[in-house]
């Protein structure tokens, strides 16, 4: 008797497979795979991602609001152009408080990165990553 092969495991499907074979519109799209380049330990704003997309800075907020595949796709290395963190999750910096569990939680997700220079009303500091292909 000839013992049977076992079905080896499908490779793991990665972030950009996932989210271009995902039904999120092609805006959708586009901005979550621009968050793929962004390096560990760097971080944008909304509007040099606008900028690179021809688009407004909340219609990226509201593409990040809804990514199903955070944080695999790094939509917390996006913060407001004046270093605030902006939103997260839904939940924005000062309507909803700046001490909301949500962006502690993309603050914490940050500094694990390691994004530690935090100027004072927790702004981050240095210079945004803009070099998107």
């Amino acid at each position: 008797m000839t013992p049977t092969k076992s079905p080896s495991p499908s490779p793991k499907p990665t972030p950009e497979s996932q989210i271009t074979s995902s039904s999120l519109s092609p805006f959708q799209k586009s901005v979550l795979l621009l968050l793929l380049q962004i390096p560990p330990g760097r971080f944008t704003t909304y509007a040099v991602l606008a900028s690179h997309l021809s688009t407004s800075p909340r219609a990226v907020g509201n593409a990040l609001r809804r990514n199903p595949f955070a944080p695999q796709v790094p939509c917390h290395r996006v913060v407001a152009t004046g270093g605030l963190l902006g939103g997260f999750k839904g939940k924005v910096g000062g309507r909803d408080g700046a001490d909301h569990p949500r962006l502690e939680e993309k603050r914490a997700l940050l500094l694990s990165e390691g994004v530690k220079t935090w100027g004072r009303e927790g702004r981050v500091t240095g210079r945004a990553f803009d070099e998107f292909v």
